[in-house]
Order: C-alpha cells, then structure tokens, then sequence
C-alpha cells in the first residue's frame, strides 16, 4: 500500500498499527527470493529509532519477501531489509505496491557516492536527501515501472547478506522504534532510498516512486 506522510501521521494518530506491518494474513501468493536471504530473519527488534527523516547505516540480516509469514511482522505490499546495527536488528520497510491508478513501482538504480557523515553503524536522523537536488534525477525517463514481483526481486538481488548498507528513510518513533518506512521520493528533503555497498568504490542506490509523482 502506499503510504503518504499524512497517512502516516494519521495512523499513529488513530492509535493504528504500524504503518510498516501490513496485514498479518500476508502469506497469499508471496513472491520468492534468492534462497537463503530470509534464512536468518529475527523474531525480536531494536528500539532506538527516534520520529525523524536519516539514515540507517547497518549490516542486513535478511530480505523478506511481502507475505511471507515464517519471518515475524509479514507484509503483503512491502520487502522487508532486516539490518542490524549495536546488536538489535531493525526493519527497513520498503514499498512494492502503489494503491493508486497504476499498482507498479518506479525504481531506477544509480552509482554515486554516499554523502556525509561517512558510513558509521547507527541511526544518524536530521540527514536529508532530495533525489533532484542531490542525484540529479527527476520523474520521466530512466524509471522502470515494476509489479510487486518484479520490484521484490529487483530489491533483493543486488543485497547481500551480511553486507553494509544504508537506508534513507522516515521512522515514526515511540511504539514503531523498530521500523522505518517511506523508502520512496517524498519530498520536502525526505526521499528514502537504498544504498547497497555504501563503502565500497561504486556505491549502488536504489530509488523509488509512484506513477503520478513529478519532480
């Protein structure tokens, strides 16, 4: 589902679930993943995320397909990145479904340099990242429309387990310490992306958005 700002505020407001669950009968039609990536998945999660846009810098533990039921807190419309930083294992919840008129996500990958502060394990919040201001890139051209299917996999193949990575994204804090989400264009110096081997020579980014986002 896609999950706009103001939904989010909504839902905490509301005294919803977490915007990053999903439906806990998710196990409907999953898609599958690279054999092994979801092998170590944790059934318990750090804390320590404030209310706030940054970035997470980590090492993943695993990468959950939507629905798939064995790994705890499943989703049917997000890929779960598990990362792991002081010794607790966090949830990046990423997006492969829009609710809009057009279901498939825009992804578009990219090399580019990871910004400062250099990559250090933790949660660093008040970071900001505006995708065409600060990579050049803006709705049109070079975006791959993909369905649930075809993100999940495109998501999964490039991570590896055990490997750095960093993620930009929002958590909501409190009760949801857990989890980030909005990995997708948001605006207002809040875009979340997935940057995969953020320490190597040649960092590789993965970038989201919806059908009717212009920027």
């Amino acid at each position: 589902m896609r999950t706009s700002a103001w939904l989010v505020a909504f839902t905490l407001a509301a005294g919803c679930g977490d915007p990053g669950a999903g439906a806990p009968d998710a196990a409907l039609d999953a898609p599958s993943l690279d054999a092994g990536k979801d092998a170590a998945c944790a059934s318990s999660f750090g804390d320590t995320l404030t209310a706030a846009f940054g970035r997470v810098d980590g090492t993943v533990v695993a990468v959950v397909a939507p629905g798939t039921e064995r790994c705890a807190m499943p989703n049917r419309d997000h890929v779960i990145v598990q990362v792991e930083f002081g010794g607790a294992v966090y949830r990046m919840v990423v997006n492969v479904l829009s609710n809009g008129g057009d279901p498939d996500i825009r992804v578009r990958g990219l090399t580019a340099p990871l910004p400062a502060p250099a990559f250090a394990p933790g949660w660093h919040p008040g970071l900001t990242l505006d995708y065409p201001r600060d990579l050049g890139v803006h709705s049109g051209a070079g975006w791959d429309a993909l369905s649930l299917t075809a993100a999940t996999a495109r998501i999964s193949e490039p991570i590896q387990v055990g490997a750095p990575i960093a993620v930009y994204a929002s958590s909501s804090g409190g009760t949801y310490s857990h989890s980030t989400h909005l990995i997708h264009r948001n605006g207002g110096d809040a875009d979340g992306a997935l940057v995969i081997d953020p320490t190597g020579p040649a960092p590789q980014w993965l970038l989201f958005a919806f059908a009717d986002q212009t920027f």
